[in-house]
């Protein structure tokens, strides 16, 4: 147990192409977020190459842990090799399972015959398919998503440990399955509830969550509970996690702070910002629509992230250049000359012309100076402007000065435009 009386977990990822840059680990934090919800205390997140070294010294230091959750190095080459290291640490032998080796080659099968490989390769697929189907004796085998299946091994005297894929749809494919699997069922049985609380604000800089904290210590035993804060999409999020018989201290320093930092709520119960404004437009009866320039079409790829946005989602324009935003929006071409594209004359422009093009009852117009180039002293780089408008004469407009480079401007731009939505939808 952690010194918190929560059992602890660690996770470890597997892939040489995380540690070079090529592409960005997606698995730790969303099985982070797993465990955290069901409980753990997660104390270590670690990302090895596919070196047999790495791999078993990671395992070796992780070994006091409760629960341990690998993902990656499943696969058919021979790179893959997790299975086999999971199973010399937990002291088990490989052997075969066989309706496991039938099933992956009756999909393998399928998937060669479909893309018309040749007979020459079906005997190189079947050595791959009889690797992956290889088990430690003892484990329970995880039916596979895509070809690999998962694991789940006890350590004698030592951790359990679920291997699971690497691709970030298979493993979460298969996370009801491993939550399904007697062995971790037992371990889950002796878990104490997270209760935890989750709080998100927007326009609540860190050092004023400190300061509350601070003063509420006075009435409220903060070394029942472990408060996190993360700044994250323009939020900031605050976990109230109770140590184990604690969660009523929990929930009275949760409702504290939100009392004091009412004015910059956006949610109390952890329900992200996208699914609360989905709701509020929903609520409403409204139908949204977008007008982008250095966004890009970053909001309308958000807004319709979520399932069901057909419902609410009336369309958008990416209007880049000049010409653009007066064919596509009727932006008149004297209002650009006369103020610059980068104004919020012009966002007002856009946002009412893709309201009236997609019949929309609410629009945001987005026009700004995303750099690295193009600033000026008036108008500097991160300069962008915000515009909402609906039918009933709402006007809303921003005009802030983004910082960070390109990337970041966008993205924060694109936060700026949910919040501006959210708070007309919600008739705040």
């Amino acid at each position: 147990m952690d010194v918190t009386g929560r059992p602890r977990a660690a996770i470890v990822v597997t892939g040489s192409e995380l540690l070079t840059g090529t592409i960005s680990d997606a698995n730790g934090p969303w099985l982070a977020r797993q465990l955290s919800d069901l409980g753990f205390e997660v104390a270590h997140l670690f990302v090895v190459g596919d070196r047999p070294a790495d791999l078993t010294a990671a395992l070796e230091y992780v070994s006091g842990c409760a629960l341990v959750v690998t993902s990656g190095g499943l696969g058919p080459t021979a790179d893959d090799l997790t299975a086999e290291l999971v199973a010399r640490f937990a002291g088990a032998e490989m052997v075969l399972d066989e309706p496991m080796r039938a099933w992956i080659a009756e999909r393998v099968t399928a998937w060669a015959r479909r893309n018309k490989v040749g007979e020459e390769v079906f005997a190189a697929l079947d050595v791959g398919t009889r690797k992956q189907a290889m088990v430690p004796v003892g484990a329970v085998a995880l039916p596979p998503v895509g070809t690999a299946p998962g694991l789940v091994v006890r350590r004698p005297g030592g951790p359990l440990v679920v291997v699971l894929p690497g691709p970030p749809r298979e493993l979460q494919g298969m996370w009801p399955s491993v939550l399904d699997a007697a062995p971790v069922k037992e371990l889950l049985a002796g878990v104490p509830a997270a209760a935890a609380r989750s709080l998100r604000f927007v326009g609540l800089p860190e050092p004023r969550i400190a300061e509350t904290l601070r003063e509420l210590g006075a009435d409220h035993d903060l070394n029942a509970v472990e408060v996190t804060t993360c700044l994250r999409r323009a939020e900031l999020e605050v976990d109230v996690r109770p140590r184990p018989g604690a969660e009523h201290v929990a929930q009275a320093l949760a409702e504290a702070i939100v009392a004091r930092h009412t004015r910059e709520l956006v949610s109390a119960d952890g329900t992200s910002t996208d699914e609360l404004l989905a709701r509020a437009l929903l609520d409403r009866g409204w139908w949204v629509a977008t007008a982008e320039s250095c966004t890009g079409g970053m909001l309308a790829s958000r807004l319709v992230d979520r399932a069901g946005s057909s419902a609410y989602v009336a369309g958008g324009t990416v209007a880049y250049s000049n010409a653009a935003k007066v064919s596509q929006l009727d932006v008149p071409a004297e209002l650009i000359e006369a103020h610059g594209a980068v104004s919020p004359e012009v966002a007002r422009a856009m946002a009412d012309g893709a309201r009236a093009r997609f019949g929309a009852d609410v629009a945001v117009g987005i026009t700004g100076v995303a750099g690295p180039d193009g600033g000026t002293e008036a108008k500097p780089v991160g300069y962008v402007c915000f515009c909402l408008t609906t039918g009933d004469g709402l006007v809303v407009a921003r005009d802030p000065v983004l910082p960070g480079g390109r990337a970041d401007i966008r993205e924060r731009a694109t936060d700026v435009a949910v919040h501006l939505l959210l708070r007309a939808a919600r008739g705040s």
